[in-house]
């Protein structure tokens, strides 16, 4: 029989909550945080993917709650902490996946899609960390865990919407951090690159737009989602106590050719 050891799970008796988990890399990462031993919550606006995500923990024999949220709506996501809380207990790890993206030129860009893409991907951090500090900050202790992107980083035609929340995501990051580090709470972001998921399952699909954006990347190669689970544990675990307002970027080189 195989022991499972406290080093092989630092995140039990944690409680976490991840939006944007319905599939993807929000609910890789939802596995991961689980397999590490936390509780985990996952939202999103598809509840059946939540609710195989559920089920599939209560096979393994943890516990899960699933609670379908629309991240940009101030009274959903004040619903989703406060479940959370009541049903577990305590808030210890948010991770703010929930994420759009287009790829419209600007002048053929309307209002309303880049309202919908800065209220999904920024005013849904805003939330979401707004809530959860209501229990964190008087717990004196809390992981934010941020999901930008490396197009904040750098400069890609067709994604100017996408490219400003992630930079705002960024932003909001450092000054959360700053906000809240005296009470034991680290604000901290990962920006991927490339990863295969079903957001660009149509591009990786395509062997013209996969080469071109392979090209793009030093590795030559999409990131898998199980390549970010060290990144997020580092950060939604103990070893990151001391560090609060970092933005890591994992993107195979891209940003740096």
């Amino acid at each position: 029989m195989t022991m499972t050891t406290a080093r092989e799970r630092p995140l039990d008796g944690r409680v976490a909550i991840v939006t944007g988990a319905g599939r993807g890399l929000g609910r890789a990462m939802a596995t991961a945080l689980a397999d590490a031993g936390a509780t985990v919550c996952v939202a999103a606006r598809s509840g059946d993917e939540l609710d195989a995500f559920v089920q599939e923990q209560k096979e393994l024999g943890r516990q899960a709650l699933a609670c379908p949220t629309d991240v940009t709506d101030a009274e959903a996501v004040d619903h989703l902490v406060d479940t959370t809380v009541e049903t577990f207990g305590r808030l210890d790890v948010l991770v703010n996946n929930s994420g759009i993206v287009a790829t419209t030129p600007l002048l053929e860009q309307e209002p309303d899609e880049w309202d919908r893409i800065i209220a999904t991907n920024l005013r849904g951090v805003y939330l979401a960390t707004r809530a959860a500090g209501r229990y964190m900050v008087p717990a004196r202790f809390g992981k934010v865990v941020n999901i930008a992107s490396n197009h904040a980083l750098i400069g890609v035609a067709g994604f100017a919407a996408y490219a400003a929340s992630k930079g705002g995501v960024i932003a909001f990051t450092k000054t959360m951090a700053i906000e809240w580090a005296r009470y034991g709470i680290s604000v901290n972001a990962l920006a991927p690159g490339y990863f295969a998921s079903p957001m660009n399952a149509e591009l990786r699909a395509d062997p013209d737009q996969a080469a071109r954006v392979y090209k793009a990347i030093p590795a030559r190669r999409f990131g898998e989602p199980g390549e970010l689970a060290p990144w997020l544990l580092l950060l939604a675990g103990d070893a990151s106590n001391f560090m609060t307002g970092e933005t890591i970027v994992i993107d195979g080189g891209q940003i740096v050719r």
